[in-house]
């Protein structure tokens, strides 16, 4: 078997256990003679699966008694609409912009009702995560909107907000059990499974119950959450297969001494690459320090020539996905979860001779 250290921002890698598991039960799962992939998302088989998979989830991100679980589809880019659809009472909400997806939901909110901007950091490239304080936000706003962790431009909020008594919600889609979360300090988290999830396909959202049923009248039945959580996320038929592989990685993950122990292997991962970039004199990240995820790392050389030339050579090693987003260019190793430990010390060792091979021209 021949894989490469895969380091795309999504779909992205799942463990090698769960691969296994899902490649055994294919064509017979649980012994019930039929895959996942072909039976009915009614039957009780099926049943099993998908409560099974909302429990552990609850389990393993300590996701409190008064929150629904919901396993939706669409994306992330589909609770852009959803959240104003569901939560806009006094018709006001608060965005704060920290990359293309927070500017995206901001956009599409505009649509629905007086959506004011907090703050910014679009004036030093997404670099930087704003310092914010409950004297910034509206104390009429329905809700304060955040995307927690920024794939492209590879930031994260080091603190939550304090938002008051204003409901916070936080797209979460590229850090979702990377580590340990308070979600009791949020009124809604939202995120696309597929980067540490589960497949493409499945879209989890995890909303406080007092939060639904005020959805506008226009509101899509398929982007109502209440309607979602009174049919248990079965209104329609649900992406099965992607709930069957996110209940495997919940498995894997509690397996493994669940999110503390989780939070500190990725956290350890991060430290590695950031402390060779910190020490380079050809690679450089441009990003605030306090402010660096430990899910996405962007790097950059001093000229594109060379961030191509880089890219084609970890491509050809092996080291796959590298090439930053296409709007920011550079260089971008998205460590999920599933990114084992040895592949970022062999992606430091693969930099390293990199830089030395470049020195010596």
């Amino acid at each position: 078997m021949n894989r490469v250290y895969n380091f795309s921002a999504g779909p992205s890698m799942l463990p090698l256990e769960v691969l296994r598991q899902a490649q055994a039960d294919l064509l017979d799962y649980n012994g019930s003679g039929q895959s996942v992939l072909e039976m009915s998302h009614r039957s009780k088989v099926y049943e099993e699966i998908i409560y099974g998979a909302q429990q552990l989830l609850r389990e393993v991100y300590g996701v409190p008694n008064n929150y629904k679980i919901l396993f939706l589809q669409g994306g992330a880019s589909t609770q852009f609409s959803a959240v104003p659809l569901n939560l806009l009472k006094n018709g006001k909400a608060d965005y704060v912009i920290t990359g293309q997806f927070s500017g995206k939901a901001y956009k599409e909110a505009q649509k629905y009702g007086d959506i004011r901007l907090v703050a910014s950091s679009k004036d030093k490239t997404f670099s930087y995560i704003p310092e914010l304080s409950r004297e910034d936000f509206s104390s009429d706003a329905d809700y304060v909107h955040i995307c927690f962790n920024n794939t492209i431009f590879g930031t994260k909020f080091p603190y939550i907000p304090d938002t008051g008594d204003v409901p916070l919600v936080a797209d979460v889609s590229s850090c979702m059990l990377s580590e340990p979360l308070d979600i009791s300090k949020f009124g809604v988290i939202y995120g696309g499974a597929q980067k540490n999830v589960a497949p493409a396909g499945l879209t989890v959202v995890i909303v406080r119950d007092d939060l639904l049923g005020a959805a506008a009248p226009s509101c899509p039945v398929m982007l109502n959450w209440k309607e979602q959580a009174d049919n248990d996320s079965m209104y329609n038929t649900p992406p099965c297969w992607s709930i069957y592989i996110c209940k495997l990685v919940l498995e894997w993950i509690e397996r493994g001494g669940g999110l503390t122990a989780l939070g500190q292997r990725n956290r350890k991962k991060a430290a590695l690459l950031y402390k060779f970039l910190d020490g380079s004199e050809l690679f450089s990240n441009p990003v605030r320090p306090q402010d660096r995820s430990i899910m996405n790392v962007t790097f950059v050389t001093p000229d594109s020539e060379t961030n191509a030339k880089f890219v084609k050579n970890a491509d050809a090693a092996g080291f796959v996905n590298l090439k930053g987003h296409r709007s920011v260019g550079g260089m971008r190793a998205s460590i999920y979860n599933a990114m084992p430990s040895e592949g970022i010390e062999e992606l430091v060792r693969f930099l390293g001779e990199f830089e030395r091979k470049q020195a010596l021209k």
